[in-house]
């Protein structure tokens, strides 16, 4: 648990799994999502390699994530109908693209963003009641993603009231309408009065919501909001860190759009094809398993030690996350984040330590580096999917500058022209 500063809801769960405020060995990351897929073939009448205990089993001991995941990409469930994934950006990027990794056939993977893309109209957007920054897009390329009735997955890392479900439910069905929506998490509190609402929705739109979860249970809340400054943690000043700075555009294929943040900033570099941003196809995953693997053999040849942390950026996590797993043992991943967390020294509290800075993308939202101690690691992967200017970057390189590092590797996805 955590004390979030937002006057909407003021704690936070913070997981164990997710990769987000916590290092995690990647392939447990991986798994997490994976083991909403198992749920998703169970709730089917599908069988999967790998059973949900097994999977359980390897969040406490992460030795075994490699082999349980090894075994369960290697048998992929195949589902009869064309099924679309959906992951709500920014924390479930990665946990809805591996949800969706696990399974063949006519699959589809989209993941909403806070990003404001000038070239593409979203098909659906709809708002997250409780965040920090609110409006979700979808930018699905192909205009035939939801020219189905078959059933849509939506993924979250977790559901307190199930209101940005039921949100992005009813705006898909306004203009993509079907049978079936499903919803999974990994964490669901909903009270009572909260699914009541989602049979509520049922029985009004004649359709079916069924939810999964890893853990269920209910919450309740009290005292106010804490909303003064955070206590940041101590910066070491003296650093001799190399920085290097590792180009892998061309492992990859690109989308060339240009995006424009609400203070008017425009950015014409292009965005990874392979990100779910603007969707995916079965036919896509080979293609994108390669590009990874491509990358992580360069990389891993640039690790300067046996503790290495791979920092994916915002949105950015899947990509990075999936590349971490194959850079060989001792390599941690998290991600940062724009959601504000109170950093307290205690042990049984989650957040221990806490950095901020402008975003790369958008210098007016401020995004924050959680649970990253001096001297944890040798050197660490900065993964940065759009190039930005060297100003922008040096706020963030100035605070892992700092921690202790012996090498400081900036990884960026644009294509050399």
């Amino acid at each position: 648990m955590a004390a979030r500063m937002n006057k909407k809801r003021s704690f936070l769960f913070v997981s164990k799994v997710l990769g987000k405020h916590i290092p995690v060995n990647p392939h447990v990351s991986l798994l997490a999502g994976a083991a909403l897929g198992v749920l998703y073939a169970e709730l089917l009448g599908k069988r999967c390699e790998v059973s949900i205990d097994e999977l359980v089993q390897a969040f406490t001991e992460p030795e075994t994530a490699v082999n349980i995941y090894s075994r369960l990409m290697a048998q992929r469930v195949v589902l009869d109908k064309p099924t679309t994934f959906i992951g709500f950006a920014e924390t479930a990027t990665a946990l809805g693209h591996s949800m969706y990794d696990l399974f063949a056939g006519r699959t589809k993977f989209l993941h909403t963003t806070r990003e404001i893309i000038n070239e593409l109209e979203s098909v659906i957007s709809f708002e997250e009641e409780h965040s920090h920054a609110t409006s979700h897009r979808c930018y699905a390329v192909d205009p035939e993603l939801f020219q189905d009735d078959a059933p849509i997955v939506l993924v979250d890392d977790e559901m307190t009231t199930g209101k940005t479900a039921l949100n992005i439910i009813r705006e898909l069905h306004a203009s993509y309408p079907r049978q079936t929506y499903v919803v999974a998490s990994l964490l669901d509190w909903r009270s009572a009065a909260d699914r009541a609402k989602f049979v509520e929705l049922e029985q009004e739109l004649g359709i079916a919501i069924p939810c999964l979860s890893l853990l269920e249970g209910s919450i309740e809340v009290t005292g106010q909001p804490v909303l003064s400054e955070r206590e940041q943690a101590s910066q070491h000043t003296t650093s001799t860190a190399v920085v290097k700075t590792i180009e892998l555009g061309a492992e990859f294929e690109h989308r060339i759009v240009t995006s424009t943040t609400p203070d008017g900033f425009l950015n014409d570099k292009p965005y990874l094809a392979g990100t779910g941003r603007f969707g995916l196809l079965q036919s896509d995953n080979l293609r994108l398993e390669e590009n990874c693997t491509a990358a992580a053999s360069i990389l891993r040849q640039e690790r300067q030690g046996e503790r290495t942390l791979c920092l994916g950026t915002g949105e950015f996590m899947f990509v990075p996350m999936r590349i971490a797993s194959l850079m060989g043992e001792g390599v941690l991943y998290q991600s940062t984040t724009r959601s504000p967390v109170h950093p307290v020294k205690q042990t049984d509290y989650a957040i221990q330590s806490a950095y901020s800075y402008p975003s790369l993308d958008d210098p007016a939202v401020t995004n924050y580096l959680y649970n990253v101690q001096h001297g944890m690691y040798d050197d660490v992967f900065i993964f940065i999917e759009r190039e930005v200017r060297n100003e922008r970057i040096e706020p963030l390189l100035r605070i892992v500058k700092g921690l202790g590092f012996v090498q400081v590797n900036l990884v960026m996805f644009t294509s050399q022209p």
